[in-house]
């Protein structure tokens, strides 16, 4: 969530009960490390695990499991009936995309659903070529939706909004993350440099931006839960997202006309981290112990000073209590 950053080391006479780094590479969890003090929390010293990231894919920023990430084929239209637009999604097999697929075809449009294995339009947005032409060619709109843990999201990007000018689409849809500005986080970052693309692509555009969804908060908490000792980041707060409501927003948007920067999207509440985890927690089954960990940094001062919220716009309905409820109904007590 910070970046790699950790946290400050002791002063003279300080006695810290641990420290978590949690480290993000492109956006993807790649590494939390655990260091407890077992003298400060009273139990025997044990080295802490180094739990392994679940292979993910990305969609819009937001890293979903391997596993969600299936093709969906496209839906014949039916005889006699003409399609009201046709619209491109990119990314349209990951978590959002393929919502947001999902409710435009269900509205009656003709969707191409493009990605790196979804056939017929299999194509990597990083190397571009003939594929991803005949992908646009006859479009209306193009919701993006793609983005790797790999890297290469703007040269993606580029190879995109050339595509798209060579086929005269209409308007270009993209979706961001609330705070990419002031956030010094490199996937941020990248995510901004994207922005600036489409606001200078020459089409017409409408950008969204949201707060993180329910799915990226429940991943983070599964990693920091392995431990004995459930260490966060101290005095960050979060404001989760369903995202069945943002592919709902989004697609509302791609169907209407360019608008440019749309109008933030923020989940229902603001929500402190313990209060949130204790959630996952119960959720789950499990207990641990909490221990606030404050750390050090531009982004994680950032996250602190909650630039990544939009308290004045918690448009969102489903609260991160039913998005668990739904995910782990029926959940065995754990360790």
């Amino acid at each position: 969530m910070f970046d790699g950053e950790r946290g400050p080391a002791a002063g003279a006479g300080d006695t810290l009960a641990g420290v978590v780094a949690v480290e993000l590479r492109d956006g993807l969890i790649a590494d939390v490390r655990v260091v407890l003090n077992p003298d400060r929390l009273g139990f025997a010293r044990r080295r802490p695990a180094r739990p392994r990231p679940s292979p993910v894919t990305f969609d819009g920023g937001w890293p979903v499991s391997a596993g969600e990430g299936r093709s969906v084929r496209e839906r014949p239209v039916s005889e006699g009936a003409e399609p009201m637009t046709t619209i491109l999604v990119t990314g349209g097999t990951g978590t959002l995309g393929r919502l947001v697929t999902r409710r435009l075809r269900a509205d009656g449009h003709e969707v191409r659903v493009l990605s790196r294995h979804a056939q017929p339009y299999a194509v990597d947005l990083r190397a571009g070529g003939s594929g991803l032409d005949a992908a646009v060619a006859g479009v209306d709109t193009v919701v993006h939706c793609a983005s790797s843990p790999r890297g290469g999201d703007e040269q993606a990007a580029g190879h995109l909004i050339g595509a798209a000018r060579r086929a005269g689409v209409g308007h270009l849809a993209y979706i961001s993350i609330v705070g990419v500005d002031r956030v010094p986080l490199g996937y941020y970052r990248t995510k901004l440099a994207v922005e600036r693309r489409v606001e200078e692509s020459g089409l017409g555009w409408t950008i969204l931006r949201t707060t993180q969804f329910h799915d990226l908060l429940a991943q983070v908490f599964q990693v920091l839960a392995k431990p004995p000792v459930m260490a966060l980041p101290a005095g960050v707060a979060d404001q989760p997202v369903e995202v069945a409501e943002v592919a709902g927003r989004l697609a509302e948007l791609a169907l209407g006309g360019p608008v440019g920067r749309a109008e933030d999207m923020g989940g229902p509440q603001v929500r402190s981290l313990e209060s949130l985890a204790r959630a996952y927690l119960s959720a789950t089954g499990r207990r641990r112990p909490l221990l606030r960990v404050p750390l050090a940094g531009a982004a994680y001062r950032g996250f602190r000073a909650g630039h990544h919220l939009t308290p004045g716009l918690a448009v969102g309905k489903g609260t991160f209590e039913e998005y668990l409820a739904a995910r782990f109904a029926g959940a065995r007590p754990g360790r």
